[in-house]
């Protein structure tokens, strides 16, 4: 039975994991987002409490 024998399969599975450790992981770990977050305010707003009109 052919399809038990793990050489091929596994020589491909291997080379498929160094093509995406070295070439893929790294372009996308240099991607650079167009807006920068920016930084919250760390007080929190004053709220007025609402009047139910009932």
């Amino acid at each position: 039975m052919p399809q038990l024998n793990p050489s091929p399969w596994f020589a491909i599975l291997v080379f498929s994991w160094l093509v995406f450790l070295t070439i893929i992981v790294p372009k996308t770990l240099n991607h650079t987002f167009p807006n920068e977050p920016s930084l919250q305010k760390t007080q929190t707003p004053k709220t007025d409490s609402w009047s139910w009109p009932w």
